[in-house]
């Protein structure tokens, strides 16, 4: 590739001297050759900042200091990247060899906004517990991409114009601000230029503290509120009503939008939000959640596919007792 674009990568960092050398390392390795690497630590206590300072001289820029959060510390870093690529790596993570490159590769098309790789899993020491899809795309669907949006944040990256519309992170939100970027772009550009690729280009450490493994409760009702959020911003009070029966949400939280967003995409998407929380309730052998979330759906706005999920469970969730169900989940 004769022209390298400049990438950013933003390492956020509390108290994770154990693994941090181990992403810096693996940043500093990729031996790409047009790298700005920033460090931003909330004033850690152990030997983080000693390891910091090893690698200084080949920072861009790093500080330690207290903040509060990890948004809040990944957007000080993005008021300093200057790169065409941005994204953040967790003080926890690490990449695979030569993945810069593989995105530099990707973004080449100057039409690409988004490149969206795959991620492996591990825990332990190195031990792979599995492999990610990567970032759910929907193909044609900007609306079930959105209702069911899921994002591999550390093997998703964006260009820096991108980042420039739909603004820094919200700092407000501890657990979902990766999925609440994810979903201002598709809101902004809906599917066009996200290109995916099959490589593995990150790997994402499970260890008990890590709020992926310890808070995931954290995340359900960030994501609950989000939606619950939008459809009162929208005055969607039909939506507003059933998730406030059927989820756990934070009342003062309020949606920070970007632009005009479509009301009738604004709908399709919270139809499949609903859609994907009575498939999950149905899981967790919730009747009652399940059977009230399905009676709010309006079914012609799923595609043909999508009615026909709806259409297995409603009829499951209706007809087959929860002994059996419980009996074949053992099996």
């Amino acid at each position: 590739m004769a022209v390298y674009p400049k990438i950013t990568i933003i390492t956020p960092s509390y108290n994770q001297g154990q693994y941090l050398e181990q992403t810096i390392q693996s940043v500093l390795s990729q031996s790409y050759p047009n790298l700005e690497y920033i460090i931003v630590d909330g004033g850690s206590t152990d030997h983080s900042v000693e390891i910091i300072k090893k690698y200084e001289k080949h920072l861009a820029y790093w500080i330690s200091e207290k903040d509060q959060g990890q948004s809040h510390a990944i957007n000080k870093g993005l008021q300093k990247a200057s790169g065409d690529i941005i994204n953040w790596l967790n003080s926890d993570d690490f990449y695979e060899p030569q993945a810069l490159h593989t995105i530099a590769a990707a973004f080449e098309n100057p039409s690409v906004l988004v490149v969206c790789g795959r991620g492996r899993l591990f825990r332990n020491l190195n031990e792979t517990a599995y492999y990610s899809n990567g970032t759910d795309v929907y193909s044609g669907n900007v609306a079930k991409t959105i209702g069911w949006a899921r994002i591999d944040q550390p093997e998703t990256f964006f260009k820096a114009s991108v980042i420039q519309t739909i603004g820094p992170l919200d700092t407000r939100l501890h657990y979902l601000m990766d999925r609440d970027w994810w979903i201002k772009f598709l809101f902004t550009y809906g599917l066009k230029g996200i290109v995916k690729t099959p490589e593995i280009l990150v790997n994402f450490r499970l260890h008990d503290t890590s709020k992926t493994v310890s808070q995931g409760q954290q995340f359900q009702i960030e994501h609950d509120t989000f939606f619950y959020s939008l459809a009162k911003q929208f005055n969607l009070f039909h939506y507003v009503d059933i998730i406030k029966q059927t989820c756990q949400i934070n009342e003062k939280f309020a949606l920070q939008t970007v632009g005009t967003y479509d009301v009738d995409l604004v709908e399709k998407s919270l139809t499949y939000f609903l859609l994907r929380r009575a498939n999950e309730f149905y899981a967790q052998n919730n009747k009652a959640k399940t059977k009230l979330l399905l009676q709010s759906i309006q079914v012609k706005q799923l595609a043909s596919a999508d009615q026909g999920l709806f259409r297995t469970l409603y009829f499951r969730n209706k007809y087959i007792p929860s002994s059996i169900i419980n009996l074949l989940r053992k099996r």
